[in-house]
């Protein structure tokens, strides 16, 4: 791939020239041609030091001395005369690569497209990067302003030299390699600015070591010009850099373009218009008088253009250097501006008159000698030039041409008219010479009338056919206007038409998700708004194809016969009526869909109705059971049997319940499969239902299951009713959550998520927190103590849950009114375990003991340090006498 380096300049005219040279790019991944690049090095080194000593600096080696980015910086404020931001002084590589940026930024900014030349490859030394860069530069600031007969840039540039070489001999400049490898280019074109430099004359087109020595010399020397580039390179390379080139062939221009050689040009012309000695014979005056109008046409109108730009460039210096508060520019003695006009002054004034002297002296020499041969050439001059012009005129290219190609014949017959009218001065100046030859009574008169009468004709002729062919033009170019004008409100006006229409298909194809009637009624009434709009957006299209018919009509009543394509859209008639009967075709089936879903919603909304009221029974049901369960398990007046029945008969009731649970379930089912999924009329959700239910299955169970174990227990404890109803009395005053759980729970069950649900059911098992239980202890008259209350939750509560269940109270103060063992007798207990060893092993506690005790005997137990002990053995003695208080251990 290429490595492009564009540069974009804009003009005044709103035209954009971008220049891009094929010649100008180079491969990435291949190296430069080695003489190329020594080239390059050499005159881009010595054109950056050319700029830079005006800054007192220079550089070395070019790939170097850019590196940081602080030398490229202060290369663009002197060329171009403007302040860069600030440089980032430190000597890190992200610093580098920081000015660098600021380097490339300026440069983007004015106007050129830096492609694949990066920062890092600059601060990295890339010697092809860095030659890019710099040539992008000079490029920018000194070839792109070259501007020449309308050509800018290097074709102005090019054209400038070949203007500037044309008269001299062996010079013929064609680019910017080989017409100069002999040097002669050079010099010509110092003696066309400079003749009093070197005598071309005796250059050697043979000798191009010497010329191109020569021209660097006196460029050096003489003109300010750095020698930048090497004779013997130039020569010893078949084709030498053209970059190289064009950048010192940019200095001679910017040189000789300046206020010095515009005052050397006005100083050599005055006295040339100053000088009225006549000359002695008709050739010589006639010469004159072809260099005057050589002067008039050629040399002086780009000195005029010349002048003009010397003084805005000085004005807006001036003004840059005023903006940016630097010193104004003050040129030398002799090259002012208003020296320039001085001069310039003098030179208008010389001019004055000259012609009309210069004529006298022809109409002296041609009333006495040549009259009659002047009126010959003028004639042949004018039949030269008339030739073809008739056949031209009458042509009728314009039949079939495009508005662009009419507008530029309607220019080239602008040029024709002006041509036209520059020959009729010509024209009479021929009668008049024949109008003189009448009079000085010629011999061959006769055939002077007959010529001088067969150009007039046909000049009046040509007059005819000029204006004829011009209002042709001109009828078929506002004919051609006015399709392009159609054209371009067909464009306007079909562009939004057919984004209309996208946008229509894809809003009438588009996929709607609704949940409710009222949303798909949104969506209806927009439809029928829509609708409600496409007798205008009819009336649009039938406007859109009414214009391309005008175009049609327009183009077969005139015989135009061009291809008539409309340059400002790439939108057809065809395209836009598919695309109509695409709208048209989908209106239809967007209402059948909106029917449908309104249909499917009407059903959803009969199912969320259908739920909903059986919800909102079920729901108060399962809290009224709920609430009955509570009320019977915290009752302590009637005797646990009676209880046992009032719970038995709740339950027969949940049981007989099922069916609504299922038929409700068979309800969410249609529901979920018509994927639906709110429901205003009821707060109720299935999982709400299904946790209250599973919730209420649970509690029935366990609370039947508490009364059994109650009974049980005090059949098997010998407890009595009273004891057992103190009991209860005690651990339900200090059962907080099962207290209040019940009302809790139905309090936030319609707003309440499953976590929620499943927690509260687990909180409501019928067990006391650890500080209820102290609490409970306290209130039966226990001193309690941090180590008593610690063995007290042992026995309670093994596992160390945190929570004391009302078995384990039970069983905890049935021990606690009975005969309590002690530590002598629990001792004795594992003493027989152990088969009357003094300690216990691991395995024979996991042996002879539940797990749970055992392993909380393993956790607690400290080791045997008695002698005779395998290892691992146990102190089951010590751990006796601690657990029953009588030890510290």
């Amino acid at each position: 791939m290429m490595t492009q380096v564009e540069t974009t300049v804009h003009y005044d005219n709103g035209y954009e020239y971008e220049y891009m040279n094929q010649e100008d790019e180079w491969d990435r991944d291949m190296l430069l041609d080695p003489a190329w690049e020594q080239q390059q090095r050499k005159t881009f080194t010595a054109w950056c030091n050319s700029h830079l000593r005006k800054a007192g600096t220079q550089i070395e080696n070019i790939e170097e001395d850019l590196r940081n980015g602080l030398k490229l910086m202060l290369l663009l404020e002197v060329i171009s005369g403007e302040r860069l931001p600030k440089p980032d002084r430190g000597k890190m590589r992200f610093h580098k690569i920081a000015n660098v940026n600021k380097a490339l930024e300026f440069i983007t900014s004015k106007g050129v497209k830096l492609v694949s030349i990066g920062a890092e490859e600059i601060v990295d030394g890339n010697v092809k990067m860095t030659l890019g860069m710099i040539w992008t530069i000079i490029l920018r600031f000194a070839i792109q302003d070259i501007s020449v007969e309308e050509t800018s840039a290097k074709e102005g540039l090019l054209l400038w030299c070949q203007r500037k070489t044309a008269p001299y001999r062996n010079v013929n400049v064609q680019n910017f390699h080989i017409s100069w490898k002999d040097g002669l280019a050079f010099c010509a074109l110092i003696h066309r600015h400079r003749p009093d430099l070197l005598d071309y004359s005796k250059l050697n087109k043979d000798d191009p070591l010497g010329n191109l020595n020569l021209a660097f010399d006196i460029a050096e020397k003489h003109l300010d010009i750095p020698k930048m580039l090497d004779a013997e390179d130039i020569i010893n390379t078949p084709k030498p850099d053209e970059r190289a080139i064009m950048t010192y062939v940019s200095c001679f221009y910017h040189c000789f373009a300046g206020a010095e050689q515009l005052l050397e040009w006005i100083r050599r012309t005055t006295p040339w218009l100053e000088n009225r000695t006549p000359e002695k014979t008709m050739a010589e005056m006639q010469r004159k008088l072809e260099d005057f109008r050589d002067y008039r046409r050629q040399h002086k109108p780009p000195k005029v253009q010349e002048k003009c730009q010397l003084e805005i460039n000085f004005n807006t210096l001036q003004t840059k250097l005023r903006i940016s508060n630097r010193p104004a520019f003050m040129p030398s003695e002799g090259k002012m501006v208003s020296d320039v006009a001085s001069a310039w002054q003098g030179l208008e004034q010389a001019e004055k008159g000259f012609e009309e002297w210069l004529l006298t002296e022809i109409r002296r020499l041609e009333r006495l000698d040549h009259l009659a041969e002047k009126f010959r050439q003028k004639a042949t001059n004018h039949e030269t030039w008339a030739s073809g012009k008739e056949l031209i005129l009458s042509q009728k290219d314009y039949e079939s041409a495009t508005l662009t190609e009419i507008r530029a014949l309607l220019r080239k017959h602008e040029a024709f008219e002006s041509d036209l009218a520059a020959h009729q001065d010509r024209v009479e100046q021929i009668a008049a010479i024949a109008q003189e030859l009448n009079e000085l009574d010629y011999h061959d008169v006769a055939a002077v009338n007959e010529r001088c009468q067969s150009i007039c004709d046909l000049w009046d002729k040509l007059g005819t056919l000029t204006q004829k062919r011009r209002e042709s033009l001109e009828r078929t170019d506002k004919l051609l206007e006015t399709i392009d004008q159609l054209f371009v409100e067909f464009a306007k006006r079909s562009a939004p038409f057919n984004n209309w229409m996208e946008g229509a298909m894809e809003d009438l194809q588009d996929m709607f998700i609704v949940h409710t009637i009222e949303e798909v009624q949104s969506l209806m009434a927009a439809h029928e708004q829509f609708k409600a709009t496409l007798p205008e957006a009819d009336a649009e299209r039938q406007a859109i194809l009414g214009i391309h018919n005008e175009v049609l009509k327009i183009s077969q009543s005139y015989g135009i016969k061009a291809n008539i394509i409309n340059p400002y859209s790439t939108l057809s008639t065809e395209e836009l009526l598919n695309k109509w009967e695409k709208v048209k075709k989908l209106v239809p089936q967007r209402d059948g869909a909106l029917q449908e879903e309104m249909a499917s919603q009407h059903a959803h909304e009969r199912l969320r109705r259908q739920f909903a009221a059986q919800a909102n029974l079920i729901g108060p049901w399962i809290q009224t059971r709920m609430e009955e369960i509570g009320h019977c398990s915290l009752e302590i007046g009637g005797t646990l049997e009676d209880q046992m029945t009032q719970l038995k008969q709740c339950e027969h009731v949940i049981v007989a319940y099922k069916p609504n649970i299922d038929k409700l379930e068979g309800d969410h089912q249609l529901i979920q499969e018509s994927l639906v999924f709110d429901n205003k009329h009821t707060n109720y959700t299935m999982e709400h239902i299904r946790v209250g239910w599973e919730l209420l299955l649970t509690t029935i169970a366990r609370t039947i299951n508490e009364i059994e174990t109650q009974i049980l227990t005090r059949d098997a404890k010998g407890i009595s009713q009273q004891q057992m109803k103190e009991f209860r009395s005690s651990f339900n005053h200090f059962d907080r959550v099962l207290t209040h759980s019940a009302h809790l729970f139905f309090f936030f069950f319609e707003a309440i998520s499953e976590t929620d649900l499943n927690y509260i059911g687990n909180k409501k098992n019928g067990a006391m927190e650890t500080d209820d239980f102290r609490a409970c202890l306290i209130s039966m008259g226990y001193d309690l103590g941090e180590v008593e209350f610690a063995r007290i939750m042992i026995l309670v509560d093994p596992n160390g849950t945190g929570n004391v269940s009302f078995q384990s109270f039970i069983d905890f103060m049935t021990r606690e009114t009975a005969d309590t063992d002690t530590a002598d007798q629990v001792v004795a207990s594992f003493r027989i375990l152990a088969t009357d060893k003094p300690y216990i092993l691991v395995e024979e506690l996991r042996r002879e003991l539940p797990p749970e005790q055992a392993e909380y005997c393993i956790m607690r137990m400290p080791p045997y340090s008695g002698h005779g002990a395998p290892p691992g053995a146990l102190d089951y003695t010590a751990f006796s006498t601690a657990l029953y208080g009588e030890s510290d251990l």
